[in-house]
């Protein structure tokens, strides 16, 4: 019963500190873009690092802990944002798609990136999965929600979304370099 216990209390420290860090990250200020009402975060780097460190499940948890301690009013966004009226704005899509952008970054490493055989080979496929769940996923939640609360036309809110692409780009890459060499030094963490 030990043993159980122990993985338990891990797993809840892992998620714990990824949670802070993801909001320790909103403390860096936003870059805000005149013309797109989403502000470029330094979060994403955390929720992206959370998947890709953790795996689906813890990764998923500690992305949905700050979206709920944060919408609970804690002011945990960058800019020192809270509230309800956060999920209602134009960002409350992006920060829907946190939590399932680290649940599909997650998965995709636990199932994919570490069964690759070679350092090249998961560090390409690291860096897939980063842009597809902490890309693709985000968008796929965030592009829409801002069209919907802005009235902005899909293609219009589409195309406001590349601001944040080099951006997005540069984390995914960081947290691939970041995952893929902390994983080959430390297997355990993803269990």
């Amino acid at each position: 019963m030990a043993t159980a216990t122990t993985s338990q209390t891990r797993n809840t420290v892992y998620v714990a500190i990824f949670a802070a860090m993801i909001a320790a990250m909103g403390l860096v200020p936003p870059i805000v873009i005149g013309i797109v009402p989403v502000p470029i975060t330094l979060q994403t780097l955390g929720v992206m690092l959370a998947g890709a460190l953790l795996g689906p499940v813890r990764g998923m948890l500690s992305s949905l802990i700050v979206v709920v301690l944060a919408l609970a009013g804690l002011p945990l966004l960058a800019g020192g944002r809270g509230g309800l009226a956060v999920l209602l704005g134009p960002t409350g899509g992006y920060l829907l798609g946190w939590i399932f952008g680290s649940l599909v970054i997650g998965a995709l490493f636990k199932f994919w990136v570490l069964r690759q055989k070679s350092q090249t080979g998961r560090m390409i496929t690291g860096l897939v999965s980063v842009i597809i769940g902490g890309i693709g996923v985000i968008y796929l939640f965030g592009i829409p929600w801002t069209a919907a609360v802005t009235g902005l036309d899909l293609g219009t809110s589409a195309v406001g979304a590349i601001a944040f692409l080099p951006g997005d780009l540069i984390k995914a890459v960081v947290t691939a370099l970041v995952a893929v060499t902390v994983h080959r030094s430390y297997r355990a963490l993803m269990s």
